[in-house]
């Protein structure tokens, strides 16, 4: 018989980009794999890695993460050069890809990386199309998120 694992305590979210959501409107998502090396596995097991500066681009039929930062380990493998922001290739499958390429082709649209997670053992990144806010849309979501809590707190006191 195969013991089951034990259960972890935690979450399995490596970096949130909450920029993103801040700054686009997200349409549509995507999971993506990462070609990662050895030390890179590690800092996101140890949770150092930020992904708030980064962005997507599409190049020969392939997407890359450029601008993601994972903080190299003091404990790593010392006889390999590290370097923490280099361009990660994001592994699709050729229909996403294609799809991607024609929602960032179209005028006023982007690619977003929106969080860096763990799923099984394997890491992986949610990536969105995005098309970007006006200053007054950004306000419209401020004004409805207040009025959620405002309306939260006025049901909880009117239960007492």
């Amino acid at each position: 018989m195969t013991k089951k694992k034990a259960y972890k305590p935690g979450s399995a979210t490596i970096a949130m980009n909450k920029r993103a959501r801040h700054d686009y409107f997200i349409e549509e998502e995507f999971e993506a794999g990462l070609s990662l090396q050895g030390w890179e596995v590690k800092s996101l097991r140890a949770g150092k890695a930020n992904i708030s500066e980064s962005y997507i681009l599409l190049q020969n039929g392939e997407a890359f993460l450029f601008g993601a930062t994972f903080t190299p380990l003091n404990v790593a493998s010392s006889h390999v050069v590290c370097d923490p922001t280099r361009t990660r290739k994001l592994l699709l499958k050729e229909r996403e890809l294609a799809s991607l390429f024609g929602s960032a082709n179209r005028d006023g649209y982007t690619i977003v990386p929106l969080s860096l997670y763990w799923k099984n053992a394997w890491a992986k990144l949610k990536i969105g199309v995005a098309k970007g806010k006006k200053e007054h849309d950004k306000r419209d979501d401020i004004k409805t998120r207040e009025w959620k809590q405002d309306k939260a707190r006025i049901m909880k006191n009117a239960n007492r």
